[in-house]
């Protein structure tokens, strides 16, 4: 790995780097798999938009250690109070910043993903997975819908009723399976993922520039012009369900590793 450009907000919990002409941004705080603040995701939103500026022809999206993203961290924005929605709306601010880039994104995806981590990974032009990943909408084993623009982004990869399945259901989605449903591009081995995500990324690097903006600007044009209105939707359930009775005894009932009893309705 060439030497890292660490976040303007967060430091080494997320960094960048520029090589020959691939610009890669990386999660780096494996010991949490990758559970994302508010401010992480600013900063990757940050390099993402000024990508063009750099002499980048193509953006990969990694993570150190043995996860791609757990979700957002769930204690909260601050001390004090209950949670607020920062996190949701620095996470928006990423998918939208991949989405309407120029410049071909690339997600490899070497462990599990859940929560925030999905529509991470989704927004990418390109998602590639080891065979070792997973994908879970985790959101309502804490009295939560998915955010991040996962509503839009699921159905548009996989229709609606694996997308239900996954939001309502929360299950694990082995990458292979994935790969088979739509929802990501590709899945390989473990031992070869480093090998073939470098592949892409050189093919991509090499390739036609301004085809590929129009031809990704088109793309998402079609399959989604829903993305901003379910960015509107999900905050605006996810504020209310984030003082509900449910997310406390479900932030409750995963640290004390048990089943929660939920009362709302």
């Amino acid at each position: 790995m060439s030497d890292l450009t660490p976040g303007t907000r967060t430091g080494d919990a997320v960094g960048s780097s520029l090589d020959h002409d691939v610009l890669t941004l990386w999660l780096r705080r494996g010991s949490s798999l990758n559970a994302v603040s508010a401010d992480m995701l600013d900063d990757l939103a940050d390099v993402v938009r000024e990508a063009p500026s750099t002499g980048a022809r193509v953006i990969a999206i990694r993570a150190e250690g043995r996860g791609f993203c757990s979700g957002a961290d769930i204690g909260g924005d601050g001390d004090d109070g209950p949670p607020g929605t920062s996190t949701i709306e620095a996470g928006e601010r990423l998918v939208r910043a991949v989405t309407t880039s120029p410049l071909p994104v690339v997600a490899a995806v070497q462990g599990p993903c859940a929560g925030i981590g999905v529509p991470i990974a989704l927004a990418a032009d390109i998602t590639l997975a080891s065979d070792q990943a997973f994908f879970m909408l985790a959101f309502t084993k804490i009295g939560l819908m998915p955010d991040g623009g996962a509503t839009a982004l699921v159905a548009a990869s996989v229709g609606r009723a694996t997308a239900m399945r996954m939001a309502l259901l929360a299950e694990r989605i082995p990458a292979g399976e994935a790969a088979g449903l739509g929802l990501i591009t590709s899945v390989f081995r473990a031992d070869e993922f480093d090998a073939q995500v470098h592949d892409v990324l050189s093919r991509l690097a090499a390739g036609p520039a301004a085809a590929y903006a129009l031809t990704k600007s088109a793309v998402n044009d079609v399959t989604l012009g829903s993305l901003d209105h379910a960015f509107h939707v999900e905050l605006d359930g996810q504020a209310g369900l984030l003082v509900a009775a449910d997310f406390a005894e479900g932030t409750a009932a995963f640290r004390e590793k048990r089943a929660a009893n939920f009362s709302d309705r």
